[in-house]
Formats: structure tokens, sequence, C-alpha cells
């Protein structure tokens, strides 16, 4: 997959974890977009590493599942950190 598809795929995983875990974010929706794309990137390294998933293409499954639940875990990181800077 080119540089591209892995932006597309991260930006539509990024508004796809905001959809699951809503809740007022600290950086908005650029924010949220931004880490959609370093979670898709995430969970692809996570699937390859540790489940020895291969990646596939754009429209396969489990790209879309990694990349959403990299995506979620950045953004619940990302809400702890900043929530505490933001709360102090």
């Amino acid at each position: 997959m080119g540089i591209i598809a892995w932006i597309v795929l991260g930006l539509i995983a990024g508004a796809i974890a905001k959809a699951i875990m809503p809740g007022k974010d600290p950086g908005g929706i650029i924010v949220t977009l931004i880490l959609g794309v370093v979670g898709a990137l995430l969970g692809g390294w996570i699937g390859s590493a540790v489940f020895g998933v291969g990646l596939g293409g754009f429209f396969n499954l489990s790209t879309w599942l990694l990349a959403i639940v990299g995506s979620l875990i950045l953004l619940a990181i990302y809400r702890v950190i900043v929530g505490r800077k933001v709360r102090a």
C-alpha cells in the first residue's frame, strides 16, 4: 500500500475511532485525524510484529481493523497525557 493510501486509511480510521470514543478531545478533530494516521501505522506494526498478520490491500478487513484499533489506542493515550496537562 502506498503512502497516500495509508494517509486516507488513517484519516478514516481516526474518524471511526472518534465515533467509537466520543467525548471532548483536547486537540479537536484535526488532531484526532492526525492521530488516526499515526494510529493506523501503529496498528499495522502491532499486527505484523505481535500477531504475524500481514497487511493486505486497502480493502482488506484486517487492515482496517488494525488501523482502527491502533487509532483507538493512540487516542486513549493522547487523552490521558494531554488531559492531565489541561487540568493541572
